[in-house]
């Protein structure tokens, strides 16, 4: 796997630095942290199906796109959108 701890870092630690205010308190309810870790962060050219199938039905996909949008989360599926899916979004808000 590409870049493992940073992977693993970016999404499940996350808990560990929220803020008193709970700001991460919605990882506690995503579904992405009850399933493989692997799914999220396939291999560069592998498939992201898996993992978006998973976002697709998550009480919390909103609040997971948002923060990967303004933490520039650059690994990973986040929120059901690929890296690349994210850039996209990003330049035509622009």
């Amino acid at each position: 796997m590409q870049g493992g701890a940073v992977q693993e870092f970016s999404l499940f630690a996350l808990h560990d630095l929220a803020d008193e205010d709970g700001e991460l308190s919605w990882q506690e309810r995503a579904l992405c942290a009850q399933t493989d870790p692997e799914a999220f962060f396939p291999e560069k050219g592998g498939s992201t199906r898996d993992a978006k199938k998973v976002c697709v039905g998550c009480e919390v996909q909103a609040e997971c796109l948002e923060y990967a949008l303004a933490h520039d989360e650059r690994f990973g599926i986040w929120g059901g959108l690929s890296e690349r899916e994210r850039r996209k979004l990003k330049k035509r808000a622009v």
